[in-house]
Formats: C-alpha cells, structure tokens, sequence
C-alpha cells in the first residue's frame, strides 16, 4: 500500500513538472578515424581468412591489436577513439577563467540539499549528472538544483555496471528514458552525458549523435567514492588547478569521513576557495557554449 502511494505521488510530481525545453537538434554521426579503420582492420581480417591459411596469423595479430585498442577506448575515460569527448572546456571560456565542478551519481536526498548550500554560499555555478531513476525517486531535488540555477544533465536512467556491453538500441533506451525523467523534472532537456563509470563502447558515439548530446569526462577527478581522506580528494582536484577544467565529485555514491560527514562536504568547499584564490570562476558546462 505504502509503494502505491508513493509511486502515485511520484507520477503525480512529474506530471506537475514545467515542461521540458527540447535538447539539441540531432547531429549526424561521423565516425572518427580509428572507428573506421576499425572497420577496414575487421574487413580485412574476414578477407585474409578466406585466402588461405597462409595468412591467417598475420590477420589474426592485426586483428588482436585493434581489438585491444577498442578495449582502450572503453576502459580510458578520457579517450577519445571512440569519439569526440570533453576532458576540457572550449578555449573560449577557459579564456574568461572559467573551470566547472560537476556531481554525479544523485540526486541524494541527505547529499545534495547540503551540496547545494555549499554552493550558494560560494555563489558558485554546477552541472550535476543526475541517474535517472534516482531523479525520479528525489524529484523535488532535482527541482531544487534547476532553481538554484545549476544543470541536470543525464547519466543514464538505471546507471547499469553493464552500460559498455550494451548494444545500440539499449544504450539508445538508457540515455533516452533518462532524457524523458530528466528534462521533465528540471524543465529543460539534458545536453551532456556523462557514461557510468566513464566507460563506453563504439556504439555510444552514434546514439549521442541521434540524440543531440555531448559526451564528457573531465579534466582531474578527485575519487570521493572511495576515499575518506577529504584533504586527499581536494588535493587531486586543485593540484595544477586551471582554467578550463572540468573537475569530477559525487553528491550520490559519496565516501565517508571517518567522522561519518560525506567526502564531498568536506573537499568541495576547499575546491572552491582554491578556485577563488586562483580567480577562477565554475560554471555549468552549458554556459561554456556561449
């Protein structure tokens, strides 16, 4: 009874929803260089084959070689073989000082209210990569960070740990459904992805492409999901800190202090007083395009 009404209310939430702005037109997809001489290495190996056997281990090494490039491109977060990918802002905006912060793996109901005081303090700009489903459990946060003047963006609905053996059509699902949630709750359609875990496969660039998103990673991430040493994290973000970074937390998923206090809470205002001290100014990856 008690999941009814709250599903009930949950529907009830959306549906109440401003309704989303659309994203970004659909781009055609444009293969990169490696993913099409992926496509030759494939064909010729098929073709060597059929020669004779003669041939066979010199199609059989070529063809292991790009595979283990592939497994590059999927397991490197910030690779861009697979496609084009942010590990920076564009050059115009690092020009005017700019970084941006952004959170993953949220909304959190304790979390992010506490993330999001953090930042309005620091009157500091940031883009969080919400999961679908959790959005759609914490509607009112997602709300709460559009009003705030921060960006959802979309990091997939369920946040699957089997999102790079996805075939087209599934990731297709996955960053669509989380599209619908998403834009319905925060009023404006998402324009980023971030993939689970960073990592992706050669048929994510295409489904970015239909639907009008741009893949990011980030510049340094700071590993809050598993240390609990906030001094440690603030430190791998800020190291070297300059413009036009683009620097990884998690309101969702986030480590514990040994006192018990989400990681995040504890480096997030030292990543900004450094950026401060630097004159550095974090804004959501959206205002980097203008």
């Amino acid at each position: 009874m008690g999941d009814n009404r709250a599903v009930s209310l949950q529907r009830s939430e959306t549906v109440d929803a401003p309704p989303a702005r659309e994203a970004a037109a659909p781009a055609r997809w444009r293969p990169t260089g490696f993913v099409r001489a992926s496509v030759a290495v494939h064909a010729a190996a098929l073709a060597g084959a059929a020669l004779g056997p003669e041939f066979w281990p010199w199609m059989a090494g070529a063809f292991a070689a790009n595979q283990a490039a592939i497994l590059a491109g999927v397991f490197l977060p910030r690779s861009r073989l697979l496609g084009p990918n942010w590990t920076r802002l564009p050059a115009a905006a690092a020009a005017r000082g700019a970084i941006a912060i952004t959170l993953d793996d949220g909304p959190d109901p304790e979390v992010t209210p506490r993330v999001l005081e953090v930042l309005a303090r620091h009157g500091a700009q940031a883009t969080f990569f919400c999961i679908g489903e959790r959005a759609a459990r914490h509607p009112q946060l997602v709300r709460d960070i559009a009003a705030a003047g921060h960006r959802v963006e979309n990091h997939s609905q369920g946040h699957r740990h089997d999102f790079a053996l996805l075939g087209l059509e599934r990731t297709l699902g996955e960053i669509r459904a989380a599209q619908h949630t998403l834009g319905e709750l925060a009023g404006s359609a998402p324009r980023f992805f971030r993939a689970p875990a960073g990592m992706r496969n050669p048929f994510l660039d295409p489904a970015l492409s239909r639907l009008g998103l741009r893949l990011v990673s980030w510049t340094r991430r700071g590993f809050d999901t598993r240390s609990r040493d906030a001094a440690a994290v603030s430190a791998r973000l800020t190291r070297g800190l300059r413009a036009g970074d683009i620097l990884l937390l998690h309101d969702g998923h986030a480590a514990r202090t040994r006192g018990g206090t989400p990681v995040v809470l504890e480096a997030l205002p030292r990543v900004l007083e450094a950026a401060r001290a630097a004159a550095l100014r974090p804004i959501t990856l959206r205002a980097a395009l203008d």
